[in-house]
């Protein structure tokens, strides 16, 4: 039988998003740098860190990401998020198990449209000529500080950024119901680069992944994108196998 996450997401639900529905429309930004590394997990959290809807990935492995937003109907914002690697029934995904902005307005979108589980800190992005930094502070305290070191050009066909599934409640009905969000962006690739990942601080539990114990360095990457956040297509109960709970919105 193929492995499911074993996760509870009760507990996680206080600090879920509640979304008014799920027929936002798009949302375009441009010249967005995005700083991605890549790490495996050691085994044992490979189960505990999914809920149910997912399959883990083999080896399990976790994402970092740093998104700079110079412009936006609500001003510029950085974004930071921990994801876990997974698989929506084959398809490969990302569980997005929290973000931090440093902007209260872009927070407040990105929860109410996307179902981030999102909070305020100070979130900083770094590109310097031999590396690219993101570090995020909460209450003064680093919980991430993860980079890129000598970046090399590479062409945008050789990044690939996998679509998040967000943990969010709605109402529906006049019931909340809990549902995984999938957010799957489009971008257009203006530069990218490739380097050595460095993770010089990750405090587990700041990112509601508790037990992930990031050892092997995969992979790191930057880049100049414009992205278009999405109307959202597809929805999975978590508390279901894999293929029995999913909904489609719109294709």
């Amino acid at each position: 039988m193929p492995l499911v996450g074993t996760r509870d997401v009760t507990p996680l639900l206080a600090g879920t998003a509640l979304m008014p529905d799920f027929e936002t429309e798009q949302w375009e930004l441009k010249g967005v740098q995005v700083l991605q590394v890549l790490y495996e997990l050691r085994q044992e959290s490979m189960l505990t860190l999914l809920p149910p809807a997912l399959h883990p990935t083999i080896p399990p492995t976790l994402f970092f990401t740093v998104t700079i937003v110079p412009d936006s109907s609500v001003g510029p914002f950085t974004l930071a998020e921990v994801r876990v690697g997974c698989r929506a029934a084959a398809r490969p995904r990302a569980f997005l198990a929290r973000a931090y902005c440093d902007s209260e307005a872009a927070s407040n979108e990105l929860r109410a449209r996307w179902g981030y589980p999102i909070s305020v800190a100070d979130v900083q992005f770094r590109r310097n000529y031999d590396r690219v930094t993101g570090i995020v502070k909460v209450d003064g305290a680093t919980v991430l500080d993860v980079g890129l070191s000598n970046p090399e050009p590479i062409s945008g066909g050789d990044v690939q950024y996998l679509p998040s599934m967000n943990l969010a409640r709605a109402n529906r009905d006049g019931q909340e119901i809990v549902r995984l969000v999938q957010v799957d962006p489009d971008w257009v690739f203006h530069k990218a680069d490739r380097g050595k990942p460095v993770l010089t601080a990750f405090d587990a539990g700041a990112w509601l992944v508790d037990g992930a114990d990031p050892w092997y360095p995969v992979s790191a990457s930057a880049v100049t994108v414009d992205m278009v956040m999405p109307r959202i297509r597809y929805l999975m109960d978590p508390a279901k196998p894999p293929m029995q709970g999913i909904e489609t919105i719109r294709r």
